[in-house]
């Protein structure tokens, strides 16, 4: 295994995008890196974050994670994360990712009903990324890191899961393994979720708990049954290769 701050092999630039690969686990840390986009562009950044959080009060500029520095071994997944300004990587995404290749790897709950019919939620006008739909997921934070300086992606799943919908971690078995979606600028960690109810009865179930939520992120939730299914909802770039791969394979 390798340290806590350094990896031997960093292929976070040889991932090519739309890749898809299966991993049996995660090892995510915390190590320093100097990030020059964030330290040179202080004035853009805080001009952008203007123009894209105005009338969206929902938004919140607090401090994120991104991932630096990545390998494969041996099915493990090993990467390295650094904090940086929610405001930042937005400015830095929405530029094109220049610079140096990084990317937000982030982890969400795959969810399936018991009839095999995937659950999404749509994400509500107030937010950034309103109309979209994804599983539930977000940008780990400084919430995710334990102690030690790991990030516990696994933990962030089910914490998401109820953030965003209501579903308790009793309400859902948790799969094993990870499939991992490299997107520009991105890469998702697709954790296999299932819940014991048809997926009407799942979605009516989630739909009344969100409704207790202090907060709402999402206004429904979605069944995809199949990739025709997919081609009706405006999707992040992340979900219809996954989705894709998981329908072509059964």
């Amino acid at each position: 295994m390798t340290g806590a701050s350094s990896l031997e092999s960093n292929d976070i630039e040889r991932f090519a995008d739309g890749h898809i690969a299966r991993v049996d686990s995660v090892d995510a840390r915390i190590a320093p890196y100097d990030w020059a986009f964030a330290r040179e562009n202080v004035d853009e950044i805080a001009a952008h974050w203007a123009k894209i959080s105005a009338g969206k009060p929902a938004m919140f500029n607090g401090r994120i994670l991104l991932q630096h520095r990545a390998a494969i071994t041996d099915g493990v997944f090993q990467a390295r994360y650094f904090e940086t300004d929610y405001a930042a990587f937005m400015t830095w995404r929405d530029a094109g990712h220049p610079g140096p290749a990084l990317r937000n790897g982030f982890a969400m709950g795959a969810l399936r009903a018991r009839d095999g019919a995937f659950l999404c939620g749509r994400m509500s006008n107030h937010t950034a990324n309103g109309g979209m739909v994804y599983f539930a997921a977000g940008t780990p934070d400084r919430s995710d890191v334990r102690d030690d300086g790991t990030v516990d992606l696994a933990g962030s799943v089910l914490r998401e899961l109820a953030e965003e919908t209501g579903l308790a971690a009793s309400d859902v078995v948790v799969g094993e393994g990870w499939h991992t979606v490299f997107t520009p600028g991105r890469v998702a960690f697709m954790r296999p979720l299932t819940i014991d109810l048809p997926a009407e009865e799942a979605r009516a179930l989630m739909l009344s708990r969100m409704a207790g939520l202090a907060e709402q992120e999402l206004d429904d939730i979605v069944i995809l049954r199949s990739p025709a299914d997919c081609d009706r909802h405006r999707m992040a770039v992340f979900m219809k290769p996954y989705l894709s791969h998981i329908f072509a394979r059964e």
